[in-house]
């Protein structure tokens, strides 16, 4: 039997998912970033969970997403109840897991050609040992 991966054309996905960064396409980040099926936001300022505000999560609800998977860095951290309400309020789903288990997440939902949005942070510098 011969296997083949095949990619779809036409979406952005995730490689590789790394301690201190991850791979989207070909392309490797090392700093937080939003990523849709059709436009990736790279530099998005966000180092940590505890920093999330609504700036924060007005620059995701930009991209227009039904959900949003929230990769919260190595482990699964959780924001505030004010920054999750803000997705709520608005009728978007928002899911918060590990990295990778983000990174999974995505694949498949944009895959399926689904309006998902995926923020991951990532540790800046210093922080990655953490």
């Amino acid at each position: 039997m011969d296997l083949s991966l095949e990619r779809p054309e036409g979406y952005l996905f995730i490689r590789r998912v790394g301690e201190a960064s991850i791979t989207v396409v070909d392309r490797e980040l090392s700093s937080s970033f939003l990523l849709a099926p059709d436009r990736l936001v790279e530099d998005w300022p966000v180092a940590e969970v505890a920093t999330l505000d609504e700036s924060a999560g007005e620059a995701v609800r930009a991209l227009q997403p039904e959900l949003v998977l929230l990769g919260s860095g190595s482990r699964q951290r959780f924001p505030s109840a004010a920054f999750m309400a803000g997705f709520l309020r608005r009728g978007i789903g928002i899911e918060v897991m590990d990295n990778a288990a983000a990174a999974r997440t995505y694949d498949l939902l944009a895959g399926e050609g689904r309006r998902v949005v995926a923020a991951f942070i990532l540790p800046s510098g210093n922080d990655a040992a953490a």
